[in-house]
C-alpha cells in the first residue's frame, strides 16, 4: 500500500518551519510618521509666522527679491500659476502698511485717531478712551491696538548704474556674443 498525502520522500521529525521565514529577510518596521495632510498650506500658515494673519499672507518684496535665483524662479512660477487660476476675479487694490501692536494708553492723539479711538478728559480729570462709535473702552491699559510703524525690513541696496560706455573692470571676462 502506498503512502498517504504529503509525506513522500521527506524525512519526518524535523522542527516545523515558520512560513514567514520562507520569503527572505523580514521587512524593516514602518516609520510611525504622521500621514500627509490634506491641507498643507493651511497647516503651514496657521503656525503664526510673520506676515501671516487670519485673512492674508504678505511677502515683503525686498526679501523675496533677495532670495536665491532658483527660489525666485520657483516663486515666479507659483505666482504665475496662482494668477492664471484666478484671472477671472476682479482684484481690489491692497494697501499693506507695516504695523505693530501697542497698548491703547501708550498712544498719542494721532495714533489713536489712526486706530479709530478718541481720548477725552472727564469731570474728575481722568482720561477716557472711546471708540469712534462713542463706546467707552473699559480697560485702556490692557487693550492693544494695531498702529502703523516704520518698516523694519531693509530695502535692497540700490546698485548704481554703470556710466554709458564704461569699460569692464580689468580681469573681468569679456562679453560674448553667441
Amino acid at each position: 500500500m502506498g503512502r498517504k498525502f504529503g509525506k513522500r520522500g521527506k524525512s519526518g521529525g524535523g522542527e516545523p518551519r515558520d512560513p514567514a521565514s520562507l520569503f527572505g529577510a523580514p521587512q524593516p518596521p514602518r516609520q510611525s510618521a504622521r500621514p500627509a495632510s490634506s491641507t498643507p498650506l493651511a497647516d503651514q500658515l496657521s503656525q503664526g509666522y510673520p506676515g501671516v494673519d487670519a485673512g492674508y499672507v504678505v511677502l515683503p518684496r525686498s526679501l523675496a527679491e533677495g532670495m536665491s535665483l532658483p527660489w525666485q524662479h520657483q516663486m515666479a512660477a507659483l505666482l504665475a500659476q496662482f494668477h492664471a487660476e484666478h484671472a477671472r476675479l476682479t482684484w481690489p487694490i491692497y494697501r499693506v502698511v507695516p504695523s505693530r501692536y501697542e497698548k491703547l494708553a501708550d498712544l498719542d492723539e494721532e495714533q489713536l485717531a489712526e486706530a479709530g479711538y478718541l481720548v477725552e478728559m472727564d469731570a474728575d480729570g481722568e482720561m477716557v478712551y472711546r471708540e469712534r462709535s462713542g463706546r467707552k473702552v473699559e480697560d485702556p491699559l490692557n487693550t492693544t491696538v494695531l498702529v502703523s510703524s516704520l518698516d523694519p525690513i531693509p530695502k535692497p541696496a540700490a546698485r548704481p548704474a554703470p556710466p554709458p560706455g564704461a569699460r569692464p573692470a580689468p580681469g573681468a571676462p569679456a562679453p560674448m556674443n553667441i
